[in-house]
């Protein structure tokens, strides 16, 4: 089945996709200046595609992940702004799919020659604090699945913090920055989605989680003094 784009105000009169979107297509759509608010609708995964996935990772997929890639199997939503007579993509929200939800390697981060391996860049000199859990390993301790590249601004990732065989109560939400240095988001696949929506997909949003927060070129005109970008 071939990946279509809803046009602009489908979102709404399809109930499954204002329960996937929370209802952020009507804000948007009503938000001055916003403009082509767009869900490529993806059909739902089977289960055996799941199973298959939980096989061949030897990974217990959490019971929330599921439960999305049964109602759709990922998720991308766009919306643009308008300035003077030029569109301009703006926000962009993404979760891989099955086939796409694949485990950060070494492969995967480089392709150079000679190139340090991810376990030569294990930083094991800040570790679990009162207020931050234990930071992912690039090694065999972690078990590191990408959901989401971030258009190339980092890397949103499930990790399962025990290795393999991995469980599904031993996962969290991390981003992964440019740099390789690991920042917490939440504990659960479904906090993160709505972190997700909260922030429209605005670029470069999970730096907002990062002790040196988003660059001044990303954040939203009339955003400077607020640490997160949940609004216009």
């Amino acid at each position: 089945m071939e990946e279509e784009a809803s046009p602009p105000g489908l979102g709404c009169s399809k109930p499954h996709l204002e329960k996937l979107t929370l209802g952020i297509t009507r804000i948007l759509e009503s938000s001055p200046g916003v403009t082509e608010v767009t869900i490529i609708e993806k059909p739902p995964a089977e289960r055996h595609m799941i199973s298959s996935w939980e096989q061949k990772n030897n990974c217990v997929m959490p019971e929330d992940v599921k439960n999305f890639y049964l109602m759709t199997n990922g998720f991308h939503m766009t919306w643009s702004v308008k300035l003077d007579e030029h569109i301009i993509p703006l926000g962009s929200m993404a979760i891989n799919s099955i086939s796409k939800l694949t485990q950060l390697t070494q492969s995967s981060m480089y392709s150079l020659p000679n190139a340090p391996t991810l376990a030569d860049l294990e930083d094991d000199t800040h570790e679990a604090s009162d207020d931050q859990p234990e930071k992912p390993h690039f090694d065999s301790r972690s078990v590191i699945f990408e959901l989401d590249s971030c258009n190339g601004s980092g890397k949103v990732c499930l990790v399962y913090k025990s290795g393999k065989p991995a469980l599904a109560e031993d996962t969290e939400i991390w981003f992964l920055d440019r740099a390789l240095y690991w920042h917490f988001l939440t504990d659960t696949f479904t906090a993160y989605y709505r972190l997700l929506i909260t922030h429209l997909g605005l670029p470069q949003w999970q730096y907002a989680f990062t002790s040196y927060g988003i660059s001044p070129q990303a954040k939203p005109k009339g955003s400077e003094g607020h640490s997160k970008q949940g609004c216009f």
